[in-house]
């Protein structure tokens, strides 16, 4: 369906709508156990909602495609991912507040050891801690000269991660890599697959070299990898498209980067736990009209090979379910950006596990909140970006089409 017929359906209510997406919750069997870490996890609250739910599985970007975290959460938000591409330098200024403007260009950063012949002895300088990072950001902003005209802005993320965006005239994004993901390789010179992105990757490379310098009296962070070069264009945001109020309440820089790329309010509170998101969202209700509640941890797990860490965390997320049925929302969607199995330890292509609870939804037959269960479900195998029409006609936010 198209954004303008789609645009031209919407009509506003005083319906609200929660997504609670768990991220990388979908997997697969595990050797040894019973089932998938939805199957063998206690959930008997996300089990009930299914009971009273329609559910099916949905495919991120289309069968057989593993998809990043960014094009899993741009089809959850309605947007075709294939054609609303944006890089993770990107994503990671949005999420920790840089207002981007059209054409500048966003990359993330690692602070790394090196050894002295140059080489990387740790691609992530130990994790070093987040009050460490702050002071080598500062340390860069007040040393780092890349000449007057180009802007760069450096920003803590946490760890050993950071961000930095350049701005000026005639930058490109299409700048490959300086991290070779090895230890022990040297960092790869970046450079530009046209003119544009070979003046942004002279300008990468120079702040690279001034790293190493500055930060040569570090133990551990004593330089600097980037990867995920980005230029920004704006997105449509979800007030245009679906004329919705939206907030966005997530513990992660990339998933508030996201939902500030779609037009979502985002907050930026340090958020301990998924208990004090919900809390956010109940103290913010008469204020918007859309949440979007993100939970990392499962993805995290799955990433590890940890399954029964996986399966804690779900067990840990079902305790908090009753907290979110208790907002009262007109419709509460569940469901997951990707799989992330323990057994692949990384994102996957298999379908995920969806449930849509509202007053006027066909409850199927589906009994519990799984991947083989909700295969049975009402909605079939679909799209993901389907589900946004239907949590907006689940709300009674799209007017009839035609006469």
């Amino acid at each position: 369906m198209s954004g303008g017929l789609l645009s031209s359906l919407v009509r506003r209510n005083a319906s609200k709508i929660v997504f609670l997406v768990l991220d990388g919750a979908g997997g697969l069997p595990y050797p040894g156990r019973d089932g998938t870490a939805l199957e063998v996890a206690r959930i008997p609250n996300l089990d009930a909602l299914a009971r009273e739910s329609v559910t099916g599985l949905l495919d991120p970007v289309g069968p057989g495609i593993t998809p990043g975290s960014g094009p899993g959460h741009l089809s959850l938000f309605g947007y075709d991912p294939v054609r609303w591409q944006v890089g993770r330098g990107v994503l990671a200024a949005l999420g920790v507040g840089i207002d981007l403007q059209a054409g500048d260009v966003a990359v993330r950063i690692n602070f790394a050891t090196f050894n002295s012949d140059g080489t990387i002895a740790d691609r992530r300088a130990g994790r070093i801690d987040d009050a460490t990072n702050r002071r080598l950001v500062d340390l860069l902003r007040q040393r780092v000269n890349l000449g007057g005209e180009c802007r760069c802005e450096l920003q803590t993320v946490k760890e050993h991660r950071a961000v930095m965006v350049l701005r000026g005239d005639d930058l490109g994004g299409r700048v490959t890599d300086t991290d070779p993901q090895a230890v022990g390789a040297v960092p790869i010179p970046a450079s530009g697959a046209d003119s544009a992105s070979s003046r942004t990757a002279e300008l990468a490379n120079e702040l690279a070299a001034q790293a190493r310098e500055i930060l040569s009296a570090e133990r551990q962070a004593n330089g600097v990898l980037m990867r995920g070069f980005a230029s920004f264009s704006p997105f449509p945001s979800v007030a245009d498209r679906y004329g919705l109020s939206a907030l966005a309440v997530a513990r992660y820089p990339d998933y508030r980067g996201v939902a500030k790329l779609v037009g979502m309010t985002v907050l930026y509170d340090r958020f301990a736990n998924l208990a004090e998101q919900v809390q956010a969202v109940r103290q913010r209700w008469n204020d918007y009209d859309f949440f979007f509640v993100h939970e990392k941890a499962a993805d995290a797990r799955g990433e590890d090979g940890d399954f029964d860490g996986k399966v804690k965390v779900l067990e840990d997320v079902d305790a908090l379910v009753p907290e979110v049925r208790g907002l009262g929302a007109d419709v509460l969607v569940v469901t997951s950006d990707h799989s992330t199995p323990a057994l692949m330890k990384a994102h996957s292509f298999h379908p995920v596990p969806i449930m849509l609870n509202a007053s006027v939804a066909f409850v199927d037959d589906v009994h519990a909140f799984s991947e083989r269960a909700c295969g049975h479900g009402g909605l079939g195998r679909m799209p993901m970006q389907g589900i946004m029409r239907l949590a907006l006609a689940h709300a009674g936010r799209l007017a009839k089409f035609g006469a």
